[in-house]
């Protein structure tokens, strides 16, 4: 009898292949003879599950981020029960930076070079839009039920957002580049959130 083939197997075979060649070479450098190469496959079979080139790069940055919302998830349930905002920040950023030992490095590297995808590309960079807005407005709000609302405030909650979601975006950067240690990294981003995150006190009204 001929030997079955599990699909799913396969396809899974093939994936894994996708993500290695996106992380390790960037995402400009797939291509079907390559990632058939890595998978040890043929060309063809590659095309059968990932037919453009635009299709496997939507997949990996896909992969990488249901990896990172996993993660996400991981973390905040760690805090236990009524977090307060501050930790609800720090447990959620600090998953977007690259950590030894877990397939975050490969995940936060998809996930910088798919934003240079995005850069000449309107319809991916919509896409990529709309998930930074859900995460910014996530942190926005933690900064509105972290700061009081008649608390001093150099910027607004979007602002505070923007500013963090841009650090950790900067700081996973530098790690990856190899100018900046993983301890050094996550004490900057809890430093700031720190900052940006606790009252200032109040002027005494005359």
């Amino acid at each position: 009898m001929p030997k079955q083939v599990d699909a799913h197997e396969r396809r899974e075979l093939v994936a894994g292949a996708l993500l290695r060649v996106a992380a390790r070479d960037g995402l400009e450098s797939i291509s079907l003879r390559r990632v058939a190469a890595e998978a040890g496959v043929t060309a063809g079979l590659v095309q059968h599950y990932f037919p453009s080139k635009d299709a496997m790069v939507r997949f990996a940055m896909a992969t990488a981020s249901a990896r990172i919302a996993v993660r996400m998830e991981a973390a905040v349930a760690a805090l236990g029960e009524a977090p307060g905002p501050r930790d609800m920040v720090g447990a959620v950023l600090a998953t977007l930076l690259p950590s030894t030992g877990e397939d975050s490095g490969d995940d936060a590297r998809v996930a910088l070079a798919f934003m240079a995808y995005a850069a000449s590309r309107p319809d991916v960079a919509r896409e990529l839009e709309a998930s930074n807005a859900a995460l910014r407005d996530f942190v926005a709000d933690q900064a509105r039920a972290a700061l009081d609302a008649e608390a001093e405030a150099t910027a607004t909650r979007e602002e505070v957002a923007t500013a963090l979601v841009a650090l950790v975006d900067g700081l996973a950067v530098q790690m990856l580049s190899g100018n900046l240690d993983e301890t050094t990294a996550r004490g900057v981003l809890q430093r700031q959130i720190d900052l940006n995150l606790t009252p200032a006190p109040r002027r005494g009204r005359r």
